[in-house]
């Protein structure tokens, strides 16, 4: 038996420096497990930080188990941009499914 991935939605949480692509409270949807729903582009350097943990989480792991658990027990990611040394920003990201408070 199939199980269905849970949608994730990821939003922009903080930006430290200054991020020529996100805005905070910018939200997209990762669907069904592994398509990408945005109405405005994404970073790769953002998709880099989401990668290794998105089908994790879609699949039902929690946040806690891949050491990403904030205090609200969404999952939280940081984009590879260093920004003090590029002079570009450095963004924090939440994850949590997509009906989660």
């Amino acid at each position: 038996m199939e199980k269905r991935q849970k949608d994730l939605m990821v939003s922009v949480e903080k930006i430290e420096g200054v991020c020529p692509t996100f805005k905070i409270g910018q939200t997209f949807l990762i669907k069904d497990g592994y398509k990408l729903i945005a109405d405005f582009p994404v970073c790769l350097h953002a998709l880099q930080s989401i990668s290794p943990y998105y089908v994790a989480l879609s699949r039902g792991i929690q946040p806690q188990e891949l050491g990403l658990a904030g205090p609200d027990e969404a999952a939280y990611v940081q984009c590879l941009d260093p920004y003090r040394i590029t002079g570009g920003g450095t963004v924090t990201f939440k994850i949590k499914k997509k009906n989660q408070e």
